[in-house]
């Protein structure tokens, strides 16, 4: 799978699905998932009262409604506290389910934000390692051809295009 870099808006991206950072209710909150939930309409809530919330690290899939995604991956990832309670495994499971229940669903395309690294605080240095690993360790034998890694701002773009590079450079 190719992993692409890029800076912008997740709910524009138009791939076969976007992955929402989510809380566990899965009804909505700041950050990317009230931005996913804003631009999706209120059909996505709807939707989402019926899935009876989510554990942290797993994921589950609803329509894409209004985004130009056909589907959402919804995972809650990890509150950071101190790296001691399992975060890092936590990250990992949560990239790792919505890969494949994308690769389920035949997915060609998906987009991913910088998961728990805004009011979850955790260290983007530690995320973006997780998340690149992750990402262009899952296996090559599914539907999946491109992931992408869609960065708010400059700061997050540069922290996963360093450790992209840095993972290239070691294959």
């Amino acid at each position: 799978m190719k992993l692409e870099i890029i800076q912008g808006d997740i709910t524009k991206m138009e791939v076969d699905v976007i992955v929402n950072a989510a809380n566990c209710t899965l009804l909505g909150g700041g950050g990317v998932d009230g931005a996913i939930h804003r631009a999706a309409g209120k059909e996505l809530l709807a939707e989402c009262m019926t899935l009876g919330g989510c554990r942290t690290g797993e994921a589950k899939m609803t329509r894409g409604y209004k985004l130009p995604a056909k589907w959402i991956i919804h995972t809650p990832g990890p509150r950071w506290r101190g790296g001691k309670h399992g975060e890092p495994e936590l990250l990992r499971n949560s990239y790792a389910n919505s890969l494949r229940l994308a690769a389920e669903a035949g997915c060609r395309t998906i987009a991913f934000p910088s998961i728990s690294t805004g009011v979850y605080r955790f260290p983007l240095a530690d995320a973006e390692k997780i998340s690149v690993e992750t990402i262009l360790n899952f296996p090559e034998n599914t539907s999946l051809e491109t992931a992408y890694m869609v960065c708010f701002d400059p700061v997050t773009l540069q922290a996963y295009e360093d450790a992209h590079m840095t993972l290239k450079s070691f294959e």
